[in-house]
């Protein structure tokens, strides 16, 4: 099926196609400066007292730092091409956004490594992945893989954190680190995209790009997971893995819901806005954002 949409989309698309979706006017990235509160009696499993789900976030943590700065690094090497105004604001808040977003993550790391959790091997393994893409892959294929992994960074904030209860169920010290981060993956989720399709990218590297996204994501994610788990000693917790399987695949089945939106970037009319959650997100924001904004000012 996905070797047929490829097929079908490396022919130029329709006028018609390409307009169906676009991003909203005045969607420019906002730069924040929020002041998160990471106090000494956190509980070490913060999300709902699980070691699954806290040391999977945990995971995907340690390979932010690395990850942001390669995706910053991909969309700057076009930043000279772009010459719509509007864009180029939108590069630039991108820019600062995961700019801010790696150095919030390396403190969050930082943290975490201090209370036990071994980040900080995980994120070396993540940089040294980045190093071989930046040496291996044309400049091309590094925003291609950008666009990817974009594309699946704004379904888990918006399908999976903002949607659903996973916030909740977080202590109220740690919530806001994670809401603050969906909501401008939400943001700025097209920003590359749009800078890919301007400089003329290939949906061939597009598409096959992604198929190696949905290959490496979930196994480093994977293998990072059965790691901290390990070595925290949870790794026969077999309620904790039961748990973990069930709110991902099960009940409520929070991946599993994402697979029609993912399988919706292999459209030849895919745009990231075909997908719109602003109403979720500005919910997110009064509730979230508010707080920890007001200590920031």
């Amino acid at each position: 099926m996905i070797a047929k949409t490829i097929k079908a989309s490396v022919h130029p698309i329709s006028v018609r196609a390409r307009a169906r979706f676009a991003t909203p006017k005045g969607s420019i990235p906002e730069v924040r400066q929020p002041d998160f509160d990471l106090a000494g009696d956190v509980p070490k499993y913060w999300w709902d007292n699980d070691p699954a789900k806290t040391l999977l976030l945990a995971a995907l943590s340690a390979s932010f730092p690395p990850g942001e700065r390669f995706f910053i690094d991909s969309v700057r090497h076009y930043q000279k091409q772009i010459t719509d105004p509007e864009l180029k604001a939108a590069v630039r808040g991108f820019i600062g956004q995961e700019a801010h977003h790696s150095r919030e993550h390396e403190a969050l790391n930082g943290y975490l490594q201090d209370r036990g959790i071994n980040v900080d091997r995980l994120e070396g393994e993540i940089q040294a992945f980045m190093n071989w893409l930046r040496k291996h892959l044309s400049p091309e294929r590094q925003l291609a893989h950008t666009v990817a992994v974009e594309h699946f960074t704004a379904l888990m904030a918006e399908e999976f954190l903002l949607k659903y209860d996973a916030l909740e169920e977080m202590d109220p010290r740690m919530a806001p680190i994670w809401a603050w981060h969906a909501i401008e993956e939400s943001e700025h989720k097209a920003v590359a995209f749009d800078v890919y399709k301007t400089v003329g990218g290939s949906e061939f590297v597009r598409l096959t790009e992604m198929m190696a996204v949905s290959v490496f994501f979930p196994l480093f994610a994977g293998i990072h997971l059965v790691q901290l788990m390990k070595e925290d000693g949870q790794l026969f917790n077999l309620k904790s893995w039961a748990d973990g399987l069930n709110y991902m695949w099960g009940k409520p089945g929070v991946f599993r819901k994402l697979l029609p939106f993912y399988f919706k970037y292999y459209r030849p009319d895919f745009h990231p806005w075909n997908h719109d959650a602003r109403d979720l997100v500005e919910k997110a924001k009064r509730k979230w954002l508010a707080p920890v904004m007001k200590k920031a000012s």
